[in-house]
């Protein structure tokens, strides 16, 4: 059995360009993960906040710190995304965007109203 001299050879990932339905599907799956994780960061905080009134000044001071800020601004856009993909996900069950041309249309809008949403929370959390 001779293997087809068209098949590829190396499977580059760097040099394949995915459509945007393939990149809005994927970051909606990052988002996920981001959450899943992130989810734990931001219950500790918030239990280490509850605890008492020197764990609440606590909290304040590590909110201040910038890396911290980063991951919560970070779960806090994963949430964004992750939100606005799943509206189109609900649209997309009730027949809307079904097609290849309005998927496309989609995945574009739910990029772009994720970007506005991200860059407000960027704005609220610095």
């Amino acid at each position: 059995m001779a293997l087809s001299s068209e098949r590829p050879v190396n499977l580059d990932l760097t040099t394949f360009r995915f459509p945007i339905t393939a990149i809005a599907s994927i970051l909606h799956r990052v988002a996920g993960v981001i959450l899943f994780f992130g989810s734990f960061i931001l219950m500790a905080l918030l239990g280490m906040s509850l605890e008492n009134e020197a764990g609440f000044a606590d909290t304040l001071v590590l909110l201040e710190n910038g890396f911290v800020s980063f991951v919560v601004w970070g779960v806090l856009a994963a949430l964004a995304y992750h939100f606005v993909a799943g509206v189109k996900h609900l649209f997309m069950d009730m027949g809307y965007g079904e097609t290849l041309e309005s998927g496309r249309l989609f995945a574009k809008v739910s990029i772009a109203v994720a970007s506005l949403l991200i860059v407000s929370a960027a704005v609220w959390v610095w």
